[in-house]
């Protein structure tokens, strides 16, 4: 379990291809020496939940199954891409974001960038069947930061983001057409899944 607010970065050491569709990954993470992490933990690379490996000083070694790159940005990373990096939640924690799983749902295109004020209106394309999922005001993850929706169209969302994010996560350097992984509130997918399944127990 994640809060998605970010407090460290990652540097791709390398990724490794494999032939059965899956990945090795190897990340150079922030916040080692502090967040001690071990073999089988679970950290959030870019909001995607990934078990580490291999540990050796700051270098993290992640397998990447074929599913996670179908569904995430993982694949497209290159050495020396940056990444965002958050280490699971422990309790007694402040909770400051919201519940973020680390289960990407889509990898979705960034549309446009447009100053606004002192930071940046991102629109972000809004996959159809997470369309009643991702609405104005609720909570998404995007590349594993805790956002708000600030607004909703025909196939897409925007986001507000303020000069903090901008600087501290990778949304800041996310350009035109690339692509960022999506994952929606936990809260908003439950309610829609039982409404959804009310809708079908119906009869006229």
């Amino acid at each position: 379990m994640f809060s998605g607010l970010i407090a460290y970065r990652g540097r791709v050491r390398s990724i490794e291809m494999l032939s059965g569709g899956g990945a090795t990954l190897v990340i150079e993470c922030e916040g080692v020496e502090r967040e001690r992490p071990e073999v089988k933990d679970s950290i959030a690379i870019n909001g995607v939940c990934l078990t580490a490996t291999r540990i050796d000083g700051a270098t993290v070694s992640f397998d990447v199954i074929p599913e996670t790159i179908s569904r995430t940005n993982l694949g497209t990373l290159r050495t020396g891409d940056r990444t965002n990096v958050e280490y699971s939640l422990r309790i007694g924690e402040r909770m400051g974001g919201h519940f973020v799983y680390g289960h990407v749902d889509a990898a979705a295109c960034v549309m446009s960038r447009t100053a606004e004020g002192q930071g940046e209106r991102v629109r972000i394309e809004r996959p159809p069947e997470l369309a009643p999922m991702i609405v104005d005001k609720a909570f998404v993850a995007v590349d594993g930061v805790s956002l708000t929706v600030a607004a909703t169209g025909e196939g897409w969302f925007e986001l507000a983001l303020i000069p903090e994010t901008l600087a501290r996560t990778t949304l800041g350097e996310r350009p035109v057409e690339s692509r960022v992984n999506l994952e929606v509130d936990p809260m908003a997918r439950y309610a829609y899944a039982v409404t959804a399944s009310l809708g079908k127990g119906r009869t006229s």
